[in-house]
């Protein structure tokens, strides 16, 4: 599936009209965020509720990470410690 489309669990942020969010189906990631024009990717996580921010994310990585079934498990293989990132307070 192309990054662009958007199934129903994905959204547009109205805040920011080019970035997709949605509420994730998974044990370890709350929620998660991707700028396409910034190529940020956000994380909120379950366990400690803190965002994440990864940067330079490609499309493709974002598009992968969107259509795998283990969302945790991808994103502990090739997010995780594979991009920099920063934890954001907001």
């Amino acid at each position: 599936m192309p990054f662009w489309t958007t199934p129903r669990e994905w959204t547009w942020n109205t805040s920011s009209p080019r970035s997709l969010t949605a509420v994730m189906p998974s044990t370890l990631i709350r929620r998660t965020e991707y700028d396409p024009d910034k190529r940020i990717l956000s994380v909120w996580l379950v366990t400690s509720g803190k965002r994440y921010e990864f940067e330079d994310v490609p499309p493709e990585t974002f598009a992968a990470f969107r259509s795998a079934f283990a969302k945790g498990r991808y994103f502990n293989s090739h997010i995780r410690n594979q991009f920099r990132y920063r934890r954001s307070d907001s």
